[in-house]
């Protein structure tokens, strides 16, 4: 078994997703666009392409080494602002955790800059440019 996040984005997800990539060295194994999807609107009400929407992804995933990360952009009238929830990233060492904070960062919304706490090398919480809510670690190995 294996936990995948899933992020609906309000129309950015190909540009998030592309962001993504070079941040963490990933790859996208997956794109497809709801114009590209087979229509299934008959078996599976709902999934009509929404107007407006033919060039926005349906589905999407990047793999980051052996782990994934998968996402969507969702139909303006189901959008929700992600709240309550976070995807957590746990570094290795801290030029990793500092190079991938340094980019999170661009126009993003910084809740708890990356800095030194009693549990961590280094931590920081932000909501990135696409309002993805972010928590990254690097634990303090005196704390385990």
């Amino acid at each position: 078994m294996q936990f995948v996040s899933y992020i609906n984005f309000n129309g950015n997800c190909k540009q998030a997703f592309e962001f993504y990539t070079k941040i963490f060295n990933a790859r996208i194994v997956f794109s497809i666009t709801w114009a590209e999807a087979p229509d299934s609107s008959e078996e599976t009400p709902g999934c009509e392409v929404p107007e407006g929407f033919d060039d926005k992804i349906m589905h999407a995933q990047i793999a980051i080494g052996d782990q994934s990360l998968m996402g969507s952009d969702c139909p303006p009238q189901q959008y929700q602002k992600p709240q309550g929830i976070n995807v957590s990233v746990q570094f290795e060492n801290l030029d990793e955790i500092e190079r991938v904070y340094s980019a999170l960062i661009q126009n993003a919304d910084v809740v708890m800059p990356l800095s030194e706490t009693f549990w961590a090398k280094r931590f920081a919480m932000l909501n990135d440019q696409f309002g993805v809510p972010w928590i990254l670690n690097l634990d303090n190995p005196e704390f385990q």
